[in-house]
């Protein structure tokens, strides 16, 4: 049964990095491909924005997770060494999620209030 159980966590932790990277794949595709046509183009300020929210929502999404098949391997992982490294991991992922998901909050909070008022 333990056994079964090791096969089915190293499985599922492939299949989450898997997804991870199919994630973050597509997010700096979608990315190069906008900051491209911005480039190209006369962009406004608010469109390559755009273009950065939606990246920034590809990577918070990846990274969560990458977070997620690191709490996995945890559970399988014997050596104290492996579990630091995870760990290591783990935080530096957890920080950039914060930060990024932070930095989002910001720029939504930023859209709700709308543009200052300028003086007359």
């Amino acid at each position: 049964m333990k056994q079964w159980l090791i096969f089915a966590t190293e499985n599922a932790i492939v299949i989450i990095d898997a997804l991870a990277l199919v994630i973050i794949v597509v997010g700096t595709v979608e990315a190069f491909v906008g900051g491209l046509r911005a480039m190209l183009g006369s962009p406004s300020g608010h469109e390559r924005r755009d273009i950065w929210l939606r990246y920034a929502r590809w990577l918070v999404a990846g990274l969560t997770f990458q977070l997620a098949a690191d709490i996995i391997e945890t559970s399988i992982t014997t050596s104290w060494e492996a579990v630091g490294r995870i760990a290591a991991i783990a935080l530096i992922r957890t920080f950039l999620n914060y930060f990024l998901d932070r930095d989002l909050e910001e720029v939504r909070q930023r859209q709700r209030e709308g543009p200052p008022l300028r003086p007359a």
